[in-house]
């Protein structure tokens, strides 16, 4: 077992041995490795983290990215953040997401947590 301080040095590990194995966020994937199909099972099918397969919940190793904000009950959220999280939400926000090599969230989440930011 070789620990690796984060995400890049363990992609990087596995390019570099061909009998590796490790575990990273999808971001990370590399043309030098490939991603193993996971069932939640035995005997139950394996599948791959597609985007299908992720927001159906049939690949079993997924979750959210969350942002936390610290905002005083009963105080407006300071603007600045509230327009940042508000990118965050968008159509131009979610691409940024992508660019990176994650899943952008479901357009039906985004719009449900933009209401959120306006109560």
């Amino acid at each position: 077992m070789k620990e690796q301080p984060g995400s890049a040095s363990v992609v990087q590990g596995i390019t570099a041995d061909r009998y590796g194995i490790g575990y990273s966020g999808i971001g990370y994937r590399t043309s030098g490795v490939r991603v193993v199909p996971l069932a939640v099972k035995e005997g139950e099918p394996f599948y791959a983290p597609t985007p299908e397969n992720v927001y159906s919940g049939k690949y079993p190793l997924s979750r959210f990215l969350y942002i936390y904000v610290n905002k005083r009950p009963g105080q407006p959220m300071d603007p600045v953040v509230l327009e940042f999280l508000r990118f965050v939400l968008s159509y131009e926000g979610q691409q940024v997401v992508v660019k990176d090599g994650y899943l952008p969230i479901p357009a039906s989440v985004a719009q449900q947590e933009l209401k959120k930011l306006e109560e």
